[in-house]
């Protein structure tokens, strides 16, 4: 225990600099520790995201000890996970003073801001929230693991008997409430192991983020555009469902993730999905699709902060400045990707926040802004397809009500007699055909390329 004590307050210093994100700085704080086994391992990593998650409370509760003040965060962080039992005997007589100290501290006496260990701007963004202390606790609660199956090779329901009867029995791998792909795990499974994974039978995603697909509602045959495809999840699902007909445009400014995506492209056995990375949002590969796509999903880069039972660091990683920055950043890539959907078509607006300024107030700027689209009620198109009843016109998923990350979803519907400005009207003009056939080799996808 000793010795674990040290490797968590090692990782710790290095997280706590916040430099990069903190699943980047354990796992490379594992690659350069090879020795360790799986369970060292997992002890370290829950008790840095239990500190992370609890750091506002933990640092106020260590003001009164001794020593090194990251050790004292370890140090609580650790009987949180491992119990005290274990803990206590390796520790100086002034630890031990001060957690008997700090355990006479009633937790209602400090303030809600303290115990929920949110910083200010994002407490006071969340304060009017109904039934704020379930959301805070929810936030501060490890995540279960939602996977979902292929549906263009896999069933659900003989999914989950292949998962009790095999290699997830000891997860305890349940159906999700809403998604009709989604199975739920608990604990921490390598999965990339499973042979479902390899055969591309199943991939990570969460329930929330599934049901993003329902919404966009692919057919077969359509264009569909991913403007932020990101490491491609939700690419995947909106190709399954296309039953990989149609051409689906998986865009993202980052090359590095595209390239990652390029194996779970492969695995899922489509041939529809055209990755391309862009420059920007304006990109000219944007605008030459301008009133081509039938569906268009922005899943916007934004706050993550309904993502926090999973990247805890989030909180502390982002502030009013950040926040301003993505929202101005939102609005340009809402309105550049709007530009793709054709008239009668349909654009999605997700982020995976529960913040007021990155979602309704995205919605209605967009819809004031663009008199040729008007808003389309998420209640009734889910409710089609899922038990989830919400009361709409947007889709709200907050972790401690549905299960799920906090998400956000609006869809707009381009009008039929919307008439596009005459930028779009030149740029939809059909490509010459030999810098289409350029265009189409240098992002084209295939197994061999992987």
């Amino acid at each position: 225990m000793t010795v674990r004590l040290d490797q968590i307050r090692q990782v710790l210093e290095e997280v706590l600099t916040w430099r990069f994100a903190a699943d980047s700085i354990v796992s490379h704080w594992f690659r350069a520790h090879p020795k360790l086994g799986i369970r060292d391992r997992a002890e370290v990593a829950e008790v840095v995201y239990d500190v992370l998650r609890h750091l506002r409370r933990y640092r106020q509760l260590g003001e009164s000890g001794v020593g090194n003040a990251v050790r004292r965060l370890a140090i609580q962080g650790a009987i949180a996970i491992l119990g005290a039992e274990k803990v206590r005997p390796v520790l100086d007589v002034g630890e031990l003073a001060w957690l008997d100290r700090i355990a006479q501290i009633e937790e209602q006496s400090l303030s809600l801001q303290v115990r929920s260990s949110l910083p200010d701007w994002l407490f006071d963004r969340l304060k009017d929230m109904p039934e704020l202390e379930a959301l805070t606790s929810a936030l501060n609660t490890a995540a279960p693991l939602d996977i979902r199956v292929n549906p263009m090779k896999a069933d659900r329901d003989e999914m989950l008997a292949d998962l009790i009867k095999g290699n997830g029995v000891r997860h305890a791998p349940v159906a999700t409430p809403y998604s009709p792909w989604g199975i739920r795990l608990k604990g921490r499974p390598a999965m990339n192991k499973w042979h479902q994974f390899e055969h591309g039978l199943i991939e990570v995603q969460d329930e929330g983020s599934q049901l993003l697909a329902l919404l966009v509602g692919p057919k077969r045959g359509e264009m569909v555009i991913d403007f932020c495809a990101g490491a491609g999840g939700k690419t995947l699902l909106l190709g399954a469902l296309m039953r990989s007909t149609g051409r689906l445009y998986a865009f993202d400014v980052s090359a590095t993730r595209l390239a990652k995506a390029k194996p779970r492209f492969a695995r899922s056995g489509l041939s529809n999905i055209v990755p391309v990375a862009i420059e920007h949002e304006n990109d000219t590969r944007v605008r030459r699709l301008a009133g081509k796509a039938q569906r268009v999903l922005v899943d916007a880069p934004c706050s993550g902060v309904g993502t926090l039972r999973r990247n805890p660091d989030l909180k502390w990683r982002q502030s009013l400045q950040s926040l301003q920055e993505l929202t101005a950043l939102q609005t340009k890539i809402l309105a550049s990707a709007s530009r793709c959907v054709a008239p009668g078509g349909r654009l999605v607006y997700a982020t995976c926040s529960l913040l007021k300024e990155e979602n309704q107030d995205q919605a209605e700027l967009f819809l004031a802004n663009h008199p040729d689209f008007e808003l389309i009620d998420a209640a009734p198109i889910l409710a089609s397809r899922t038990n989830l009843h919400i009361e709409g016109p947007y889709l709200s998923l907050r972790p401690d009500v549905h299960g799920t990350d906090g998400f956000f979803a609006a869809i707009f519907e381009r009008k039929k007699s919307a008439t596009l400005k005459n930028t779009e009207s030149e740029e939809i003009q059909t490509l010459e055909s030999n810098s289409l056939a350029e265009t189409e080799n240098k992002i084209k996808i295939s197994r061999e390329d992987v």
